[in-house]
């Protein structure tokens, strides 16, 4: 499998595991705070175990710069699906505005310039 393709699979499924660590709980209000960071501390730990070797292989292939860029488009797009489907938060157009205009600075990343 291309390094490409391997480090946008990785960072995906690294992705997940970020979003239900960082917003998963909010479904679970009631539950002792110390009981979901622990918790969460442990989804977070299989980001990790994700995150990092996706960065290892994409380096090289992508400049950090484009590593973080890739990064922060597939967090909006998982947590986009998340919100609507897990936590029933519609998207409204300014959010879509908002991340099509992030989408935009991502064009200028990895458009190259003569």
């Amino acid at each position: 499998m291309p390094a490409s393709v391997l480090t946008i699979g990785l960072l995906i499924a690294s992705n997940v595991f970020m979003t239900f660590a960082w917003y998963g709980h909010l479904k679970y209000r009631a539950a002792p705070l110390i009981t979901v960071i622990l918790i969460s501390w442990g989804i977070a730990f299989f980001e990790y175990v994700l995150q990092v070797p996706a960065n290892r292989i994409g380096y090289g292939v992508y400049n950090a710069a484009q590593l973080k860029t890739i990064q922060e488009v597939i967090t909006l797009s998982v947590f986009a699906v998340f919100s609507v489907l897990y936590l029933k938060e519609p998207l409204a157009w300014n959010h879509l505005i908002g991340f099509a205009l992030i989408a935009g600075g991502a064009f200028f990343i990895f458009h190259k310039w003569a």
